[in-house]
């Protein structure tokens, strides 16, 4: 599928009835709290009946039966903040979010944790080890100005080298602490290119996914690489790039076709997917830019199910969400999330979705 890289219009989502607690917004890694990656707690949400189950990300494979096929995003995750100067000496953080064709980017600035929006086209922002920035023209503008560029980057070596000596991961106000880029990377991430971790897989490890495969269900992946996060409430997501190979695309085919449910792990398996289905349900293979934003006004055909984390109140996902749980059992998930004290964002808890 070809698409325009325009980013689209805003998604309208009726807020949520919640509030986030920032006692629940998780500050640091599962492991530097004394657990393993799949220890967190995940709750599972049927939607024939609106019940919940609690359980323990650990207990996956048996919420999921033999002839079921997980995918995943195996995109990795980038060190894609950098420290920069800009024309009047200013010390700012240029968020790299999305590499364009031609070799240009879509950034975003930032100061003290906030979007800044002072930035002017033709700006040269000054990198560490002799790296430059520029600034050509608005790519996403907002009501104080512009929040993502594109931009064209001159580095004295390649890209992955350069962020592996000077770039950090992009981490924002709640996270306690500086951690390493493999904090921030999911165990079957195979190509780097995502400016954040596709953090729904982040709970998976060699375990987990061993005996997924001994209960028969199958483990297939795709790729989007997702850009950043720190989405204006309603903003829709921005294009990205993905690749659905033959390979996956027949094994889904087979899955629904015997029987089986296809569960997405995070959102971006949901994007990519759904960019590639027929109105039979169908998926082909693809590669390219997706501007496909799924909402309860766009039906959901090539899932049955999908893990996540926890979204901010009115943020874009939601109305994802919506779309293939319900609004009763999202209402009914989020609110007995807050209850039970389940802890949110890329370090946080999990939510199963099945039909």
């Amino acid at each position: 599928m070809t698409t325009s890289l325009t980013p689209q219009a805003p998604v309208r989502v009726a807020a949520l009835s919640f509030a986030l607690p920032p006692a629940l917004e998780a500050g640091s890694p599962p492991e530097a709290r004394g657990l393993t990656r799949d220890a967190v707690r995940m709750m599972v949400a049927h939607r024939h009946d609106n019940t919940l189950v609690h359980a323990y990300f650990s207990d996956l494979p048996g919420f999921l039966e033999d002839g079921d096929l997980v995918v995943v995003n195996t995109s990795g995750t980038l060190a894609a903040e950098l420290a920069a100067t800009d024309p009047d000496g200013q010390t700012l953080a240029v968020h790299l979010s999305t590499q364009l064709p031609a070799d240009l980017w879509t950034v975003e600035l930032r100061r003290e944790g906030q979007p800044y929006f002072l930035g002017h086209s033709g700006d040269e922002l000054s990198l560490a080890g002799g790296g430059h920035l520029s600034l050509l023209t608005p790519y996403a503008a907002h009501g104080d100005g512009v929040r993502l560029w594109v931009a064209s980057l001159a580095l004295p070596e390649p890209l992955l080298a350069y962020l592996s000596a000077h770039g950090t991961p992009i981490r924002y106000g709640y996270v306690q602490g500086e951690w390493p880029i493999s904090m921030y990377q999911n165990v079957y991430a195979t190509e780097p290119g995502s400016a954040e971790m596709p953090s729904a897989g982040r709970p998976f490890t060699p375990e987990v996914l061993t005996r997924l495969v001994a209960r028969g269900v199958g483990v297939a992946p795709v790729l989007l690489h997702t850009g950043v996060a720190s989405l204006e409430a309603s903003e829709a997501p921005y294009p990205e790039y993905y690749r659905v190979t033959p390979a996956t695309a027949r094994r889904v085919n087979d899955t629904r076709r015997g029987g089986g449910r296809v569960i997405a792990v995070g959102t971006t398996v949901v994007r990519a997917l759904e960019t590639v289905v027929d109105e039979r349900g169908e998926i082909s293979p693809g590669r390219g830019w997706t501007d496909t934003v799924v909402t309860p006004d766009h039906p959901v055909r090539a899932v049955d199910g999908l893990l996540t984390g926890w979204h901010e109140p009115e943020a874009s996902h939601l109305a994802m969400l919506e779309a293939i749980a319900g609004r009763e059992l999202l209402e009914v998930s989020y609110a007995s999330a807050v209850a039970e004290e389940y802890l949110w964002h890329e370090f946080g808890d999990v939510h199963l979705v099945l039909a």
